[in-house]
């Protein structure tokens, strides 16, 4: 079953989350550091300022109540969605998915660019926001891709594309995977791999991609790690400290987002707001541990669209080497949240590699 959905926090939520950020026991810093030892106190004192006195949830609440939202259960567990359809009733369907530290809210600035094109189907990940929490084992990205059919199954959508980007890639190619069929094209802006000592020479720009690669295969980000070993430990002190979990939230999208496009305070702090009202930190991490690395071969057409200022930069002939390329574009502009950072660049990506896909056969 299919139901409507509409959110309303508790003012009691929203009340406890002022308390608490009035109430933050803010740790020292040593004169001068910067970055050198992690978030900079003044920047993220700023940051829970704006968050206490500024920031006003309910507005912007009921803007993405304005979005046409459901919710239905899948596999034991309750999915959250958008669901915008073309004026077009031929349009293919396009599913995206999000990542982590996002959230749905990552698409909202090419809604409306995209569904002159495209049904337009938006979910939350299990265990993200309205999604979560999850309660049992298992959710990995092939789980998370085989509940996708299945929503896109219910919805009436027989063909369809899907796009992501970070976890949300790993998604989409592990849907094409799984639903071969249905799939018409995925397509990510971001696909790591890691090197391939039969792939062959490589340039020196690409041999530059892949030393970013290597350098994060050998020292593993320590926010990566603490959430592929101990998610539940973690999530005591986000879940707890609101402060704790926008520096936690924040700092990624400080270092993976383009200095020229950065997502501003409003933005971040209602991603972060999602995170802490629906306390979805631990469950959102555990993604990241029940998921093996590596990419999921996939046989649809794949578009890629590279970004400059993402973590890492695909490798084309890596790439090319597990994967039917379509369509390869590189920006100069960009970071990690694309779709939030420059959603004209992304939306036209998008449009370019579905359309000039082949219509499904009926």
């Amino acid at each position: 079953m299919i139901e409507p959905y509409r959110i309303h926090v508790p003012q009691a939520d929203l009340d406890d989350l002022a308390d608490r950020l009035a109430r933050t026991r803010w740790p020292n810093e040593i004169d001068d550091a910067g970055w050198d030892y992690g978030f900079p106190l003044a920047r993220l004192r700023q940051l829970a300022d704006h968050w206490r006195t500024r920031y006003d949830w309910r507005a912007h609440e009921a803007r993405i109540n304005e979005l046409p939202q459901y919710t239905t259960e899948i596999d034991g567990q309750r999915i959250h969605f958008l669901h915008l359809r073309a004026e077009n009733p031929d349009a293919l369907p396009l599913i995206l998915t999000h990542g982590w530290p996002g959230s749905f809210l990552e698409f909202l600035d090419v809604l409306e660019p995209l569904r002159r094109d495209f049904h337009l189907v938006v979910p939350s990940i299990p265990g993200f926001g309205f999604s979560g929490p999850t309660r049992d084992r298992g959710w990995d990205v092939a789980r998370v891709a085989r509940a996708w059919a299945e929503l896109m199954d219910r919805l009436g959508y027989r063909h369809y594309g899907a796009q992501g980007g970070d976890f949300g890639a790993g998604i989409s190619t592990a849907l094409g995977a799984h639903a071969p069929d249905r799939v018409v094209g995925v397509h990510v802006t971001y696909q790591p791999l890691p090197p391939d000592p039969e792939a062959g020479p490589l340039s020196a720009a690409d041999e530059a991609r892949l030393d970013t690669v290597r350098a994060l295969q050998a020292a593993r980000p320590p926010y990566q790690a603490l959430q592929a070993t101990t998610p539940q430990t973690l999530g005591y002190a986000l879940t707890d400290s609101p402060v704790g979990q926008l520096a936690w939230i924040a700092e990624r999208f400080a270092h993976w987002t383009d200095p020229a496009t950065p997502v501003d305070d409003e933005r971040l702090l209602t991603d972060v707001s999602l995170y802490w009202l629906t306390a979805t930190a631990a469950s959102s991490a555990r993604l990241t541990r029940e998921t093996p690395r590596g990419g999921t071969p996939c046989p649809a057409p794949l578009g890629v669209a590279v970004f400059a200022h993402d973590i890492t930069l695909a490798v084309r002939p890596l790439v090319e080497r597990r994967y039917d390329v379509r369509h390869w574009s590189e920006f100069d502009r960009g970071g990690h949240f694309a779709a939030m950072e420059v959603p004209d660049l992304f939306a036209r990506d998008v449009r370019e590699f579905f359309t000039a896909l082949a219509p499904p056969a009926a």
